[in-house]
């Protein structure tokens, strides 16, 4: 037997070139499995990161995005690059915080610090949480009118219905990730801006060179933009829906629980944090850019309705007929479906909060009959959300309102994340690093200095 077989060195040159073409057309299949199942790991990875990062972009986020290009065109470009490593460090410090010690922030809050300070926090997410509701469901409701000839008022109570029981009676995953293919039409904002001759020269400049003007209007806008990307109802999310990934994973026996944490759960809850905060500045880059160039070049300095927002996409469809319309539908269907997935984030942080203050049952893995308290609150912020659009407050000022609300709301939420993140009786092993805890307290600086001034100059 031996004796039979060759070397490749004995074996003729066209019998070995033959061979190792076999070879690689046998393994082609398999080097296409591989990229498959790798792709399919990177998708099983994202979760609470992903999800929070698609909710950053929110209609009140679209909203002050669209407002900052077309006021100060590419002035505020800069707010995109520099918020990138506080948003991570921000949401990755809640995250960890969640993740080690099995329960939400309000949880943590509650064990280690007064009651005063407790129902502060809680008064502050849900305060903040519930303007957001109402200005998305009139955002998501405004934006219907775009494509369907009803009055305001029917399509934001139908919004308001339609999310309610789709929280009570379908699991938040399953519809989200059917509603996340709404989200796609974000991808419209960079296609635009690709499609526009851009001063791309300029556009790098001010993304690297901060360009700050110290009057109110600018600090306004610019409080806002804080406030729609590092949100307090983010904090809020994340922490405990990386407490319900464990519960899932079967790494803690019920939530407030101590989790059985591994390498790799840590591994992929950074990754996750990481992919999803950085698409979220990544659509704020464009829409910037965009609203910028296709609105403020053309002397649209104020956004107040629907329409004008989504004329912003009129070069992408320029060559369709009816391209305003078109242009409408598809700026419509990006918040409709971001709106949609956005408020039951909005009303899910208000309500973790509450319920882990008070002791109550909570977590969306839970039937509304195990958990009623839980889902009380998430449909009595909703209801109370949409009460706030009968109030004659114009739909797209509302969002920015609200976005400039939530900048103000988060200061002292940083401060308690901030020394939570570097408490080691807390955390123990897992307290944040020296970076994580030097740009948790630079965010809380950075936004504490904006609203004060903000203040100041009005």
């Amino acid at each position: 037997m031996k004796n039979m077989i060759k070397t490749e060195k004995q074996l003729p040159t066209v019998a070995v070139a033959g061979i190792k073409k076999y070879m690689a057309k046998s393994l082609w299949p398999k080097r296409k499995v591989i990229k498959r199942l790798k792709f399919n790991h990177i998708l099983r990875i994202l979760g609470p990161g992903l999800t929070t990062g698609a909710a950053d972009d929110d209609p009140s986020g679209i909203a002050t995005y669209s407002q900052t290009g077309a006021q100060f065109g590419f002035g505020q470009l800069w707010t995109a690059l520099y918020q990138i490593p506080l948003l991570i460090a921000i949401q990755e410090a809640c995250a960890r915080i969640g993740a080690v010690t099995g329960k939400g922030i309000s949880g943590v809050i509650k064990e280690n610090y007064t009651r005063k300070v407790l129902y502060g926090a809680v008064l502050l997410v849900v305060a903040a949480n519930t303007i957001n509701i109402g200005a998305d469901i009139g955002a998501v409701a405004d934006s219907a009118r775009l494509v369907i000839n009803l009055p305001f008022a029917i399509l934001a109570i139908f919004t308001a219905t339609i999310v309610t029981l789709l929280i009570i009676f379908v699991s938040y995953k399953k519809y989200a990730k059917i509603l996340k293919w709404l989200a796609l039409a974000l991808l419209s904002y960079p296609v635009t801006a690709l499609l526009v001759r851009e001063p791309w020269g300029k556009i790098i400049n001010a993304t690297i060179i901060p360009h700050i003007s110290l009057n109110f209007n600018f600090l306004f806008i610019i409080t806002g933009v804080f406030g729609t990307t590092i949100s307090p109802y983010m904090f809020f999310w994340q922490s405990s829906g990386e407490v319900e990934e464990e519960v899932a994973a079967h790494m803690v026996a019920q939530k407030g629980g101590i989790p059985r944490l591994t390498k790799k759960f840590m591994r992929n809850l950074r990754i996750d944090t990481v992919l999803g905060m950085f698409s979220a500045e990544i659509a704020q880059w464009f829409i910037i850019i965009t609203t910028a160039t296709v609105l403020f070049s053309h002397g649209i300095r104020n956004i107040s309705t629907a329409a004008q927002a989504a004329s912003a996409l009129q070069p992408l469809v320029r060559s369709f007929p009816n391209s305003g319309q078109l242009a409408k539908d598809i700026f419509a269907a990006g918040i409709i479906g971001l709106g949609l997935l956005a408020i039951p984030v909005l009303a899910g942080s208000a309500s973790y909060a509450m319920s882990e203050a008070f002791g109550w049952k909570e977590g969306l893995y839970y039937k509304f009959r195990k958990a009623k308290a839980f889902y009380i609150v998430i449909i009595t912020a909703t209801m109370v959300g949409l009460l706030i659009n009968f109030l004659g407050i114009n739909p797209i000022k509302a969002l920015v309102f609200t976005a400039v609300f939530n900048g103000v709301a988060a200061v002292p939420l940083l401060y308690l994340i901030a020394r939570i993140n570097g408490n080691k009786n807390i955390l123990g092993d897992y307290r944040g690093g020296k970076l994580s805890r030097w740009l948790v307290w630079i965010t809380f600086i950075i936004m504490a200095a904006a609203a004060i001034a903000m203040f100041y100059t009005l």
